[in-house]
């Protein structure tokens, strides 16, 4: 079996952020990096499904600044065979359809058979990377998966519905997963796996061999929330308190005039 995980570096989320010269993204300097969370499971996804299978390869997949091979070298030491890295020095400014297309356009090719994402970034959080994926490469997707295995050649999954709802899906190979909390709990790589890591390979491959189209979107701006004043708590009878609220919205509104 031949697996693809796709992972990205974030800032870590304690980290202070800043709001870059130009406005449009977070100042990357003095920032603490780290996988993204999402992306930590479907690596630990992808490590269990090769144990479980016993033969194949696993292969990380990640787009971005010499940095990121930090984080590709964690999931070659929880168990991915060999890395493929696509330096882009400014792939923050790259959209969803952009990244979706250079990973479709090295998995098309490649005949993976499982391809695994994070559910979504914790920096951009857009939740579309993988779904375009699989759309690209005319493969079946299932996203927020909380349970996978093995069902008769093909996967059976559990996937997160709003109101703590889980609905149970099957699906014939090959197919895309992205992945959401609660679906595993990610080992620590140990030492002996680390060391292995630095000897394991990881290519390059050119962004610009893979796609060269324009962005579908642009970040123009990005700032902090407006901070807000404390609410206001009423207290005292249900008649009363309406009168008080209508006089209230009229001070504060227009839309009452």
């Amino acid at each position: 079996m031949k697996i693809l995980v796709c992972i990205k570096q974030v800032p870590d989320m304690e980290s202070r952020f800043k709001i870059n010269g130009a406005g449009n993204w977070y100042d990357t300097a003095a920032l603490a990096w780290r996988m993204n969370e999402y992306d930590e499971y479907a690596v630990e996804q992808a490590v269990q499904l090769k144990e479980q299978v016993g033969t194949g390869e696993l292969v990380v997949f990640s787009i971005g600044p010499e940095r990121v091979k930090e984080a590709m070298k964690k999931a070659l030491a929880m168990g991915a065979d060999r890395g493929v890295h696509v330096p882009d020095e400014q792939s923050h400014e790259r959209d969803p359809f952009e990244i979706a297309a250079i990973i479709a356009a090295y998995a098309r090719n490649e005949n993976f058979d499982i391809i695994f994402t994070g559910m979504q970034s914790q920096d951009r959080g857009s939740a579309q990377v993988g779904v375009l994926v699989a759309e690209m490469l005319g493969i079946p997707s299932v996203s927020t998966i909380v349970a996978f295995e093995r069902d008769n050649g093909g996967v059976k999954v559990k996937r997160e519905l709003e109101g703590g709802l889980k609905a149970v899906v099957k699906t014939d190979l090959p197919a895309l997963f992205t992945c959401q909390l609660g679906l595993n709990t990610p080992r620590y790589p140990t030492l002996p796996n680390i060391m292995k890591a630095k000897k394991k390979e990881i290519a390059t491959r050119a962004a610009g061999d893979l796609y060269q189209g324009d962005a579908l979107a642009v970040t123009e701006k990005m700032s902090f929330p407006e901070k807000r004043t404390g609410g206001l708590v009423l207290e005292g009878e249900p008649a009363d308190l309406a009168g008080r609220l209508i006089g209230i919205l009229k001070e504060k509104t227009t839309v009452f005039k």
